[in-house]
């Protein structure tokens, strides 16, 4: 499996503009994104705090894993007075491109304390086999 990000980060230009200040003023937001290689899957885990598991899409099309979702805006109340706001709101979107080696059929999404994880398999083909060398 060949996990790509579909994020442009080679290039400085492009790297300042998707700079936290200038990327996240729409307020869309570009949830972490850890994946970890195991014998037979990868496990990609995102953190997506305060994001209801029905506002999440997780879907895979022609090799290309996408996982969408809305982190929703809490009402302003007209009595308070708000002195910093970090935390943001808005649709995001994250794809992989998965390549070949792994079996789309069988992905796997579990959602647990605003993280979301996906085991994604490996095809029998892909793992490493250990061979018994005989001694004669």
């Amino acid at each position: 499996m060949r996990l790509v990000a579909c994020t442009p980060q080679t290039n400085e230009v492009l790297n300042r503009f998707f700079d936290d200040d200038y990327f996240f003023s729409s307020g869309n937001f570009y949830p972490a994104l850890d994946v970890v290689e195991e014998t037979n899957q990868y496990v990609l885990k995102l953190d997506l705090p305060g994001i209801n598991k029905e506002d999440i899409k997780v879907s895979v099309e022609n090799g290309v894993l996408t996982i969408e979702g809305e982190r929703k805006s809490e009402n302003e109340e007209k009595d308070k007075q708000f002195h910093r706001v970090e935390r943001r709101y808005g649709r995001f979107v994250r794809t992989l491109n998965l390549g070949t080696g792994v079996d789309n059929s069988k992905i796997h999404a579990a959602y647990k304390d605003g993280v979301l994880q996906l085991s994604v398999p490996k095809l029998e083909a892909a793992q490493p086999k250990s061979i018994d060398i005989q001694v004669e």
